[in-house]
Order: structure tokens, then sequence, then C-alpha cells
């Protein structure tokens, strides 16, 4: 499972001369937290470049209101490409984790951009080759994994995560004021089932079994992680 990639964000892969050219297509947006950039099911077509923010990406799952967070994505990357490619609805949703500046660019003269730059067409395709590869690894786990050992596979990559992440290690206290000593991914229970495709009464469950054999700590919107080593073996299917 992979919610942050390990590839380049699209911006970051273009050349000055690229960028400026993209960038000059759209408009700067700003969007509150908790807005929705791209709404899944929508007929729109632009495509967004997060300038600086993250935001989450999510598809609905059979269980009703139960979302299932594909990906995590921050500044350089861009958002909305598949839309604007086929012009079919839009595949997921975009929601701003907190405030978002972003660079807005119609379907119409992106695609007239990529036509007359092959190379960045060609990165368009790698990005999104690889997001489809994510997002079926994404399912493949929702189908074959336990809720624990999607959970402790979560916990471990988010609390390795890149400092510039939206969920990073954490050497500061919580808001309890209680001291922590190992790595601290700063999520509330519904917002990790949301990143597994689990209900928050079994992410609950599973974090009550991982406090007893004392691999994790938890308190208001954070969890500790007391012994990475054992939550790996766990991630991996290994029975304690």
């Amino acid at each position: 499972m992979g919610l942050l990639g390990n590839e380049l964000a699209f911006a970051q892969t273009l050349t000055p001369q690229e960028h400026e050219g993209v960038m000059a297509l759209g408009h700067h947006k700003r969007y509150p937290a908790d807005a929705h950039l791209l709404t899944e099911g929508d007929r729109s077509s632009h495509v967004v470049i997060i300038i600086r923010g993250w935001v989450t990406v999510s598809v609905a799952t059979d269980r009703g209101a139960t979302r299932l967070i594909l990906g995590l994505r921050g500044p350089g990357e861009l958002l909305g490409e598949m839309a604007a490619l086929d012009q079919h609805p839009r595949s997921a949703t975009v929601r701003a984790l907190g405030p978002i500046e972003a660079q807005v660019i119609s379907g119409d003269a992106f695609r007239r951009f990529l036509a007359l730059h092959p190379r960045v067409s060609g990165l368009v395709i790698r990005q999104l080759t690889f997001r489809l590869r994510s997002a079926d690894q994404e399912r493949s786990a929702l189908a074959s994994l336990t809720v624990l050992q999607r959970l402790a596979g979560r916990l471990i990559e988010l609390s390795g995560a890149d400092t510039s992440g939206p969920y990073t290690p954490s050497a500061a206290a919580p808001s309890s004021g209680t001291a922590v000593s190992g790595p601290v991914v700063q999520l509330a229970q519904d917002e990790l089932a949301a990143t597994i495709g689990a209900t928050r009464e079994a992410v609950a469950k599973a974090l009550r079994l991982l406090r007893t054999q004392n691999i994790v700590r938890t308190g208001n919107r954070m969890v500790e992680i007391l012994d990475p080593a054992l939550l790996a073996l766990l991630a991996d299917g290994h029975q304690e």
C-alpha cells in the first residue's frame, strides 16, 4: 500500500520553460479547508496543479458513506488529468486537508499544450500509469489483507513520511501535553479508517489490540508508534 507515492511531483519534472508554459495556461485559485477541488462523478474537465497545501484523493465504496482514500497529494502534484484526457466523469474526489493554493487549467488548454509538447505528454502518461497501479494495489489490499494488517502498514508508511508531508513524525507533545518519544501519526480514528477502507469501529478494535501489546499509544488525534519493528511484522502478516 502507498498513499504518498515515490515519484517526483509533476511540476518538479518540468523544465523551467515547460513549467512557465503550463502555469501560464491557467489562473490562481484558493480553496478553504475541506473544499472539494474535484468531485467524483462530475463532468468537469479542468486540471489542478497544487501550489501550496495537501489534499486527499478518495473514492466511494459499497458501504454507503464510507470512502477509501487512495492518495495524499501535495505541492507540485497534477490532479484531474484523467477526465481532461478522456472527458469522462471524474473517477475520484479531491478534498483539501487545509487551505489550498492551486493553478486551475481548462481541459481544452491542457490538451492543446500536451499536443505541442510530447515530453510533457509522456510525463502525464507516466504519472497516470503509476497512479492506476497504486489504486489497484490499494483495492487489492482492501480485498486480501485484514484490518490489522492494513492499519499496521498505513501507520508504518505515514510515520515514516517525508517531513514536508501532511502527516509526519513528530517529536512534539500532542495537545494533551503528554510527552512522546516515538514517531507520531496525527490522525483521528475515522481518518485512519478512511485511509484503509475500514469502519471506525474496526480501526478502534485494532488499535485496542495494538495498545494492549504496547506497540502503539493513542491520544487525541494521534497514534504514537512505540515498536515500529513489531508493527512492520504485523503489516507483513506475522502473528504475535
